[in-house]
């Protein structure tokens, strides 16, 4: 008989460690979104990890900014930035307040709620393409910049909190470069995700932007 996924939240000392070891421990986790329509709740399959100032492909790389600012905050903070002008996309803070770090949420399984999702994702051909991917996801859950910087570890119910669910075998664990990320960074294998798991997106390497002319 296979165990139900444990529905305890995790404490914020769970995301208070270094970014490389919060980031594999993110899979097999339940990440719930809660909306006014409902809930939906998603089992994280693929992430990526971001180390800040030790780290070139990092938002938080030069230091802090506007922009970036929720990173350098207490650990177990939502960070949604918006890119190329059309998609958002959900970070998790880790590390001691002070030293920027963060997970990219990028790929999962809608174990709940896949309705509202759909209404949502109206282009996904089917329901394990809702989230995969960091800007799919971030469609498919509702996010944007309203909800940076909530506190996935409040005691009352947030809008986004993260339950222990089903922690993945070490051995189902599998890593390479990240997605799209360029020069002294590129080649960090902090990219991690389960083996196997439909919902993983594909590896993309960077591939510079061209200049209209």
């Amino acid at each position: 008989m296979i165990a139900s996924p444990d529905r305890t939240p995790l404490a914020r000392e769970f995301f208070d460690r270094p970014v490389l070891e919060v980031a594999p421990d993110l899979l097999g986790r339940v990440l719930v979104r809660t909306t006014p329509d409902g809930p939906i709740e998603l089992r994280l399959t693929e992430v990526e990890a971001y180390d800040g100032a030790n780290d070139p492909g990092s938002h938080a790389y030069r230091g802090r900014t506007a922009r970036n600012g929720v990173m350098f905050g207490p650990p177990g903070h939502v960070y949604v930035y918006f890119t190329y002008g059309m998609w958002h996309c959900m970070n998790l803070v880790c590390g001691p307040e002070g030293r920027a770090g963060a997970v990219l949420l990028r790929a999962g399984e809608i174990t709940e709620g896949a309705d509202l999702a759909r209404k949502r994702r109206i282009s996904a051909r089917n329901d394990k393409e809702l989230a995969k991917g960091p800007a799919r996801l971030a469609t498919a859950l509702d996010v944007d910049r309203a909800l940076d910087g909530t506190d996935a570890c409040a005691p009352d119910t947030p809008p986004l909190t993260v339950l222990t669910g089903t922690p993945v075998s070490p051995d189902q664990v599998l890593s390479g470069p990240r997605t799209g990320v360029s020069g002294d960074g590129g080649a960090h294998p902090w990219r991690f995700w389960i083996a196997n798991d439909p919902t993983v997106s594909p590896y993309r390497a960077h591939v510079p932007r061209r200049r209209s002319t």
